[in-house]
């Protein structure tokens, strides 16, 4: 075990996972989160208690290493306005995709995620965009990503590997990831370290976690809680 991985870290349960789920497998994992001007910002202030959170199970504080922030300004909330980066309605809009989606968004968190990653000599990248429980957005399908890891090798002259391991998962099944990499230690760290509100609520806690329990993201995860809990074996 002698590879090194950056993973996109929002501080929300996807990319928590996906943390888990690198430093299970790699012997040096960095995180790198975006500043863009979201809507939920709360969600970077969990990030640094569920890296700690982590770093706590399987001994994977020995594996985590640097954490980097991008400060992108309101660059992407100033290019277009989105449910996600300005007060405007969730809703779905008349292009078919919701009002949440932040054209440009995943393309241009993986490309300075690369750049760290070549400067800091590491070929895997880490993202938890899924096809399965993804919004509608394009920038997580899985051409997506493989047309992007094409274009930052060639850009770059390098050898990315761009690892998507919630690709063809739903939310159910992420949940039961988390439980299978770290037991219900982990399970428990994401479901109250994490968040995944689109409105930031961090007030209400829910039997999935915190959120306002309306917003698509909210729907999402408590759907795949109450899948990931019927599945559970009994005691």
């Amino acid at each position: 075990m002698t590879d090194r991985a950056l993973v996109l870290f929002s501080g929300g349960q996807d990319s928590g996972t996906c943390l888990a789920w690198a430093l299970d497998r790699y012997a040096h994992v960095e995180t790198v989160g975006f500043a863009y001007g979201q809507r939920h910002a709360v969600e970077l202030a969990c990030r640094e208690p569920l890296r700690a959170a982590l770093a706590g199970i399987n001994g994977w504080g020995a594996r985590l290493g640097q954490d980097h922030m991008v400060e992108m300004g309101a660059s992407l909330a100033g290019i277009g306005e989105t449910a996600l980066t300005s007060d405007a309605e969730i809703r779905m809009t008349q292009s078919g995709l919701p009002s949440t989606f932040v054209p440009g968004r995943n393309l241009l968190f993986l490309t300075y995620a690369a750049a760290i990653a070549y400067r800091r000599g590491i070929k895997r990248v880490v993202t938890g965009v899924c096809e399965t429980d993804y919004s509608g957005y394009p920038d997580c399908r899985d051409d997506t990503v493989k047309a992007m890891q094409l274009a930052l090798n060639l850009g770059m002259e390098a050898r990315f590997v761009l690892e998507t391991p919630l690709m063809w998962i739903d939310k159910a099944a992420t949940w039961a990831l988390a439980r299978a990499l770290g037991g219900e230690v982990l399970v428990e760290a994401l479901r109250l370290q994490s968040h995944s509100c689109y409105r930031g609520e961090r007030k209400i806690l829910h039997p999935w976690g915190y959120g306002c329990g309306a917003c698509p993201a909210c729907d999402l995860r408590a759907e795949g809680w109450r899948g990931f809990t019927a599945a559970a074996p009994a005691d």
